[in-house]
């Protein structure tokens, strides 16, 4: 060692293969194995699973397909509701693209609470052209299953019917995570509209390795059928975050094959070279079909597992390959002719 202080001790030597210490060598693919994968026996870092997979081609639109009614002053209505956490995220990345924005917090204290934040939710969501459901985990994900609060608050009558005045708007719905949870069990994803489901339906449930999950994945844009995405181009692949216990995407075959027919599938969880997988290193939570996001029909209202509005300047700044994802300023501008038009 070359200038350093006489008061320090040399203990070992580190190189690009091997520690030394007490002259012990120690190999570095070893320890790096047995450190991540000693307890693989009871705490697996990976979980195989019997996720099914199909390769699927791209489905590329043309943009200009995509035109909302113009408005001067786009305005998202964001509802948070008990163990919501990512309404702030939400709402940032909305006013970085230029939006007005409503928070609203769905309040349950008594009935009284619950029947005023209702009514105050509709009044927001009849004069905003955005619905956006944050991710959290709501009610605690409890009893036995998330989303369930947020479900039954859709699936009020009251809020129901401004949801559809919205659609019939051609308003835009976006549900993240937990929000992309709500959307799949009112059947607003994938069918466009609400729907009773039976067994025969999607659903997103517990991750294959029966934990929570929180990392960063690679994502493969798949479709820009919407216009969330009409500013990307499939094979597009981007690093999101995850975090979540229950983001295992569960469907049929022949539901699969109706969605990639209809352009649906957005996004699809990918390998380092950029291929849609199930290997569980890269699709953490088991998907089938590597499904990482979905949109409706129409496009217009999309759902996902990723948390793209966490992605904020100077952050992550140690992953490589993190970028933002313009779903939110897509959004935004799918009501803006001046955007649309430059």
């Amino acid at each position: 060692m070359e200038n350093v202080p006489a008061s320090w001790i040399k203990v070992g030597t580190i190189t690009d293969n091997e520690f030394s210490f007490n002259q012990v060598n120690i190999d570095y693919e070893k320890a790096v194995e047995a450190y991540t994968h000693g307890l693989d026996f009871l705490y697996p870092v990976f979980q195989e699973g019997e996720a099914k997979f199909k390769a699927i081609l791209d489905t590329d639109e043309e943009v200009i397909g995509y035109r909302g009614p113009d408005v001067d002053e786009v305005r998202v209505m964001i509802p948070f509701f008990p163990g919501t956490n990512c309404e702030i995220d939400t709402k940032r990345a909305f006013e970085k693209a230029g939006a007005k924005v409503n928070v609203h917090g769905i309040r349950n204290l008594t009935p009284h609470d619950l029947t005023e934040s209702i009514d105050a939710f509709c009044t927001l969501l009849d004069a905003s052209h955005i619905l956006a459901l944050p991710g959290g985990f709501s009610a605690g994900d409890e009893p036995d299953g998330s989303a369930k609060f947020i479900v039954n608050v859709l699936r009020n009558d009251k809020v129901k019917k401004s949801v559809e005045g919205l659609l019939k708007r051609d308003g835009l719905i976006i549900g993240i995570c937990n929000g992309f949870q709500a959307l799949i069990k009112t059947g607003l994803i994938p069918y466009g509209e609400y729907r009773e489901l039976d067994a025969t339906d999607a659903t997103l449930a517990h991750n294959a390795i029966h934990r929570h999950i929180s990392a960063i994945v690679t994502t493969r844009i798949t479709s820009n059928k919407s216009p969330w995405l009409t500013s990307v181009r499939p094979g597009t692949c981007v690093q999101v975050p995850l975090s979540h216990g229950e983001g295992r995407l569960s469907v049929g075959e022949a539901q699969f094959d109706e969605w990639a027919r209809n352009g649906q599938i957005a996004f699809q969880y990918a390998d380092p070279a950029g291929n849609a997988t199930i290997d569980p290193r890269y699709n953490l939570n088991g998907s089938d079909y590597a499904i990482e996001g979905l949109v409706s029909p129409d496009g217009r209202i999309l759902g996902k597992m990723g948390h793209t509005e966490r992605v904020q300047d100077n952050l992550y700044k140690n992953i490589p390959g993190m970028k933002d994802l313009p779903i939110f300023q897509n959004g935004v501008d799918y009501f803006r002719k001046t955007r649309r038009n430059q």
